[in-house]
């Protein structure tokens, strides 16, 4: 396997489509959605994300955001996407592949989260089966890793089902609501997917 990969862009960068879901880049015009389904959801996200700046949902906020995934694209160390529905296109969420490591590692980690009207309806789980061959297949690494909160029990089965393993735990991993907390860790390998 090469270890650097050219992503098929469009002309705003990857997308990724699937029966249920498709995931794309997102745009300057995703602006007052994003900052809707953000909004409505603060109160539902709160637990399992880091704290929120005073500024977040402000359309700075969100045009300094996209420089920063413009920046990792170019750069080929992280893709952001938002997720949408297919046939009326309703933005449900987000998921971030951050953290590229090529070398020996052509390892990468996954984030992602769905808004509150939209949880436990299946769309995530769409998300990541369509993503996870995106990440081994077009963008050419060998291991997705993934973390969530010991009590994040819909993440963990979520991930489960998509084929991640767990691997441990990591102590104090990630500061989320203004604490630092426990995380679990978990992996795909491209190996153990195609078995």
């Amino acid at each position: 396997m090469a270890f650097l990969r050219s992503v098929p862009l469009s002309e705003s960068g990857p997308l990724v489509r699937g029966d249920r879901v498709w995931l794309r880049v997102p745009q300057m015009s995703d602006y007052a959605e994003w900052a809707q389904l953000r909004g409505m959801s603060q109160e539902f996200l709160r637990p399992w994300e880091p704290e929120w700046s005073y500024d977040e949902l402000t359309r700075s906020a969100y045009r300094r955001r996209l420089r920063h995934y413009q920046r990792d694209m170019r750069d080929g160390v992280g893709y952001a996407f938002f997720l949408l529905r297919n046939g009326d296109n309703k933005l449900l969420g987000g998921a971030t592949l951050t953290n590229a490591r090529r070398g020996v590692s052509q390892s990468i980690s996954i984030g992602y989260w769905v808004g509150a009207p939209y949880s436990r309806q299946g769309y995530m789980t769409a998300a990541l089966r369509i993503l996870v061959p995106f990440v081994f297949d077009t963008l050419g690494f060998h291991r997705l890793e993934a973390a969530c909160l010991p009590t994040n029990e819909a993440s963990r089965r979520l991930l489960e089902s998509c084929g991640f393993l767990h691997e441990g735990l990591a102590r104090k991993y990630l500061k989320i609501n203004g604490l630092w907390q426990d995380h679990l860790l978990y992996a795909a390998i491209d190996d153990n997917l195609r078995s």
